[in-house]
């Protein structure tokens, strides 16, 4: 399984990170080939809706030319997406927001003219996230919006493997928590 893992946060070393790691650490120990972006790193401005990339049926041809170009390669290598990101303010952060958009336009091909197919046929995705808030009522509404993401691409939304963060003043990761990222690494592979 080829695995894409479009990383959100602008701490490589921070919460979200802490629990993306052990399960990028099991999904190859489990035989996926994991490609990581880390989106902060990348120059990708956002989607202009200008439908250049429509003209084109068998790659996204997004007519933008920035680092997006390596993320669109990716997708379409890819067998699974994974969007590991922080929640801010109940929704990714913004340069997750942006390749979304351009995911959205480049890869589904009946925006234009005449209606093509979507390059997401087969794909699956799901969610790794953290969040101030119970995932119930911080990551529902990101959740929400990447189902129906999926329905609208024919993606598999394959589910969100979410943790809290209780404050500055404490300790975000614990063995448990890597156990769950371990074990939604497992459960995605293996179904």
């Amino acid at each position: 399984m080829n695995i894409l893992v479009l990383f959100g946060s602008p701490r490589k070393d921070g919460n979200t990170w802490q629990i993306t790691e052990p399960f990028i650490k099991e999904a190859e120990a489990l035989g996926a080939d994991v490609r990581t972006h880390f989106l902060y790193d990348k120059n990708i401005i956002g989607c202009t809706s200008c439908r250049g990339c429509q003209e084109n049926w068998d790659e996204p041809a997004c007519v933008i030319k920035d680092d997006m170009t390596e993320v669109f390669d990716d997708a379409v290598w890819a067998d699974m997406i994974v969007l590991s990101t922080p929640i801010y303010s109940w929704f990714c952060t913004a340069p997750m927001k942006a390749v979304l958009d351009r995911l959205m336009y480049g890869m589904n091909k009946f925006y234009g003219e005449n209606k093509g197919p979507t390059l997401f046929k087969g794909k699956s995705m799901a969610i790794i996230t953290t969040c101030g808030y119970k995932p119930e009522k911080g990551a529902d509404v990101f959740e929400e919006a990447i189902k129906r993401y999926c329905k609208h691409v024919t993606a598999e939304y394959k589910g969100m493997f979410a943790e809290r963060f209780l404050g500055y003043k404490t300790v975000f990761m614990t063995e448990e928590k890597e156990l769950h990222a371990k074990e939604f690494a497992r459960v995605l592979i293996k179904g």
